[in-house]
């Protein structure tokens, strides 16, 4: 577990936190245990729940037979349109403009995409020590945790699941692992060999065909291998499983050569002779569609096994009646790749990357004890959620720091009271979810709101707003959001655009930098902040910065750090580095800069933003210096004598 200050004091203060939110409702029930089923880039409609229009494409039948003792929320949504900041979020329970973390492979001097005007802003590569995750709140709690699957919230040790609370860990990719070359995926599939590391299973499953009434083999999926592992060895006492699947992410593949030709027969489609892109569009991927089958698969494994052990410790009870079942995606789906056709999110409009419906609505199932069975509920769910409700259904307490900080809300009432609406703490109804991603081409690079029937956009690169009505009297309106209403509906427009403007400024969002070299023309760009003195004092570790007067005035200010994990003794392996801010402090004038290093830094700077968002950074010192690559040259064949 990571170092935090005083840790008896936290548990000690935990037990003599009271608050109301925190009420368990199924009294009877000794810890109930939790699972949290994270599927990756599976869309909304790449499972058989939310069918519209043309039915989806996609088998899965554990995930429509888990519906039947579920909630399907069908206004469900991720945090972010993208993995990290979805990942991060759920964890800690904290919007992704909150930790910062608001886009994937973070922890970088902020510069210009290739193609792009703008600059992204800064954000961290993933959660730090100072993150409560949901792990740590439960563990606190007599909880044993375990993670499995995908991490993808820091690569750093001190940002590694086994620091942020999880007791068991095993995060390689399994079955999902890609074939490597001059294997390809119409090369390499799973065997019935003992040497085979994907050896086929012995037990027949889902497809049941003329060829194979009895079902099929898959491949050994060490994800879910681990993950009944983990619940049989741990059953003795309450859990929480985070079982972060790396389906149905890219590369595209299947090792179950069974379940392919099955969805070719399906598809009417044949493979090709050599390994090339699927660019059919729709969902006629068939490497794609094996894919989602395989993750049905994997939670039909972890229902199973849940419906045939008895609970120890509630006499009586299968674990399956103890257990509360989250299922959902960490963004919409992704639909296509370079030239590869994945799958299709219509009638929603775009897909991961983009905070459109496609990008951010996902499936999303809850079940459990007193929780309706084969339920559908409209009311808008967002992820963030999860943990205050987790918390309650678990009658778990933990210090007010951390819960008073939560941006979900607890979905209790809606899960065990069956009411249709989400409220706060002081009993008023949701009424809005938002989104930020500030970053890509001039259309992913923009804010959201949901609000009732209505979605607003912000894009940050022209500043302007874009409305659609998804719906109207309860009824499917415009849910592909192909009419802007903007202009005819002005009032709406501006409610909306203010509440998002305050979410912007309360949870202090970061927005695109304006690149200097891409606004030449612009009268601003020649008044940008200029550094005149930039020292760093190896004596007192202290960087003193002097900017030119009579320039334009600075409104943002950081410095980053670059931080690595310790060597290991040997010194073998390649050190991950990231960036983090330390703070800065200014002069009134807003003229002069410092900040203190700390040790063990590899590199430091400062970024500066000015009051027309062009961004200017100061010299990064190199404090650590990196070791130099060895160039791979030819080895010298030795000559025969």
């Amino acid at each position: 577990m990571k170092n935090k200050s005083n840790l008896l004091g936290l548990l000690f203060l935990s037990l003599l936190v009271s608050n109301t939110m925190y009420s368990q409702k199924n009294s009877k029930l000794i810890k109930p245990n939790i699972i949290i089923f994270y599927a990756d880039d599976l869309g909304w409609q790449d499972v058989q729940l939310n069918d519209l229009d043309e039915p989806c494409a996609w088998d899965t039948p554990n995930i429509t037979k888990l519906a039947e003792d579920a909630i399907n929320f069908t206004n469900a949504y991720s945090p972010a349109p993208t993995c990290a900041p979805s990942r991060s979020a759920i964890l800690s329970g904290l919007h992704p403009a909150r930790t910062g973390i608001t886009n994937v492979s973070g922890g970088s001097i902020p510069k210009a995409s290739k193609g792009s005007r703008f600059i992204s802003p800064y954000f961290p590569s993933g959660l730090m020590p100072k993150n409560f995750t949901i792990a740590e709140a439960l563990k606190m709690n007599g909880y044993k945790t375990g993670h499995v699957g995908k991490w993808h919230a820091g690569e750093l040790k001190i940002q590694s699941s086994e620091n942020q609370g999880f007791d068991f860990v095993h995060e390689s990719r399994g079955a999902h692992q890609g074939p490597k070359k001059p294997d390809t995926r119409l090369t390499k599939f799973a065997t019935n060999s003992a040497s085979d590391p994907f050896r086929l299973s012995k037990e027949k499953y889902f497809p049941f065909t003329k060829d194979d009434p009895k079902g099929i083999s898959y491949p050994t999926d060490a994800v879910t291998e681990n993950a009944l592992k983990f619940i049989n060895e741990s059953k003795e006492e309450p859990f929480f499983l985070y079982l972060a699947h790396w389906m149905v992410h890219y590369p595209i593949h299947s090792k179950n050569r069974k379940l392919l030709d099955y969805y070719c027969d399906k598809l009417g489609v044949e493979l090709p002779e050599v390994d090339t892109e699927w660019t059919k569009e729709g969902q006629n991927n068939p490497y794609f569609g094996a894919m989602v089958t395989t993750l049905d698969w994997s939670l039909g494994r972890v229902v199973d096994l849940l419906k045939k052990t008895d609970d120890p410790r509630n006499p009586g009870k299968k674990l399956y009646e103890t257990t509360y079942i989250f299922f959902s995606s960490d963004n919409g789906g992704a639909e296509t790749r370079k030239a590869e056709v994945m799958s299709d999110n219509a009638p929603l409009d775009k897909g991961k990357k983009y905070s459109e419906e496609g990008g951010i609505r996902v499936p999303m199932l809850i079940s459990g004890p007193s929780i309706p069975k084969e339920k559908t509920k409209d009311v808008l769910i967002n992820q963030l959620d999860f943990y205050p409700t987790i918390l309650n259904l678990t009658n778990s307490k933990i210090p007010s720091k951390y819960s008073d900080d939560f941006d979900g809300l607890d979905i209790s009432n809606v899960l065990l009271n069956n009411e249709n609406d989400v409220k706060d703490n002081k009993g008023n109804p949701r009424e809005d979810l938002w989104w930020h991603y500030p970053y890509g081409d001039d259309v992913k690079n923009q804010s959201a709101i949901r609000s009732g029937d209505y979605k607003l956009y912000k894009n940050f690169n022209s500043g302007k707003y874009v409305l659609h009505r998804l719906y109207k009297n309860g009824k499917r309106h415009d849910l592909e959001e192909q009419h802007n209403i903007a202009a005819e509906s002005p009032k709406i427009v501006k409610e909306l655009a203010g509440k998002l403007e305050k979410y912007l400024k309360d949870y202090d969002a970061k927005l695109p930098y304006k690149d200097v070299s891409k606004f030449k023309n612009d009268k601003n760009s020649t008044a940008i902040p200029v550094v005149v003195t930039d020292v760093y004092d190896a004596t007192s570790r202290k960087v003193s910065i002097q900017l030119e007067k009579g320039k334009s005035k600075v409104i943002e200010s950081y410095a980053l750090i670059k931080i690595s994990d310790k060597p290991s003794a040997k010194g073998r392996k390649k050190l991950k580095t990231t960036y983090i801010e330390v703070p800065l402090e200014a002069s009134k004038d807003k003229l002069e800069y410092t900040f203190n290093v700390p040790k063990d830094t590899h590199a430091c700077g400062v970024v500066f933003i000015d009051e027309n968002r062009f961004m200017v950074t100061s010299k990064f010192h190199e404090l650590i210096k990196a070791p130099k690559k060895k160039k791979k040259g030819k080895k010298k064949k030795n000559k025969k004598k």
